[in-house]
């Protein structure tokens, strides 16, 4: 069973490798950046995802418009501190 306390350039990294193998890819000069593309997707999605995330709870609660604002500002607060994390393990 997988770690749950891997890294995304971790997971980054042993995606290459499956991809790699998958192609039958045995050179290694361009797993560097490999790695690095396949983070960044996990990067932006896992943003658009916050994103989602905070506009489908801001019209849930349109009825009540302060707790939406609260919940929405909460999952963009949470966005800024993983983009911090995330930008500062590159």
């Amino acid at each position: 069973m997988p770690s749950a306390h891997k890294s995304l350039r971790e997971r980054a990294c042993e995606a290459t490798k499956r991809i790699n193998t998958i192609l039958g890819i045995v050179d290694e000069s361009h797993d560097k950046e490999v790695a690095q593309a396949v983070e960044k997707a996990i990067i932006d999605a896992l943003l658009e995802e916050r994103e989602r995330c905070a506009t489908v709870a801001f019209e849930c609660c349109a009825e009540d418009k302060d707790k939406a604002h609260k919940v929405a500002d909460e999952v963009r607060r949470i966005r800024n501190a993983l983009v911090t994390n995330l930008t500062s393990m590159r």
